[in-house]
């Protein structure tokens, strides 16, 4: 059995879902069953026309499938994708993110293997600040991080960012360079092994979560968040 990859972004102009499809390339390459989904738009139609490049990416992306709750409950593995904003991630994912309160609750977050990827408009405008950022996600939910360290070449090929795949857009808007999207499918692909190898060890131990996921439950009226 395939594990599962749900690799879940937001992009204004297309440079995350540049680098969320290579991602999800590198996940299937891997063998996982991928969802490639795309958060919904928050942004006022009369405030995207106002950015040509927005709203080219908005039209051209409209037949891709917007993520749901219900695709963090099927997925094994997360890969979450958003550009940087001021250092923390768009308003776009936050609020898809904020939407999985439930499920956390449940934990069925908890134990499931996550990594996230991003881009900035300059070099040293918030890449990593914006995937630690996230990460103060992944621990509330109990979720395995798993970022790429300097596992590969194609790391390094990229600048030689350890926290997740990242690209640099700069003022010619050319989206992801090569380098990057190497980078990111072999995020994709590490994700997808780590679980692949994760899920293998749970089955052959007979471990799984269901007196775990009882004491969660138990603990529910002492965690709802405000």
């Amino acid at each position: 059995m395939s594990v599962k990859v749900a690799v879940i972004y937001y992009s204004s102009t297309g440079a995350v879902h540049a680098l969320a499809q290579a991602v999800a390339e590198g996940a299937a390459s891997a063998g996982a069953e991928v969802r490639l989904r795309r958060v919904a738009e928050l942004a006022a139609g009369s405030t995207i026309d106002e950015n040509p490049r927005w709203r080219r990416h908005v039209d051209a992306t409209a037949s891709i499938a917007e993520a749901a709750v219900e695709d963090l409950a099927w997925a094994d593995a997360y890969a979450f994708g958003t550009p940087t904003r001021f250092g923390a991630p768009a308003a776009q994912l936050k609020q898809f993110i904020d939407q999985s309160v439930g499920l956390w609750r449940e934990g069925v977050l908890a134990d499931k293997p996550v990594t996230a990827f991003t881009s900035a408009f300059n070099r040293h405008g918030g890449n990593e600040a914006t995937i630690i950022s996230l990460a103060n996600v992944f621990y509330h939910w109990g979720a395995l991080i798993v970022p790429p360290g300097y596992t590969d070449p194609a790391v390094y090929a990229a600048g030689g960012n350890p926290y997740g795949a990242s690209a640099v857009t700069g003022p010619s808007g050319d989206g992801p360079d090569t380098a990057s999207l190497d980078a990111a499918r072999h995020q994709g692909r590490r994700l997808a092994r780590t679980t692949a190898r994760l899920l293998a060890g749970t089955r052959a131990t007979g471990v799984n979560g269901g007196a775990a996921e009882g004491e969660r439950a138990a603990e529910t009226n002492v965690r709802t968040p405000a």
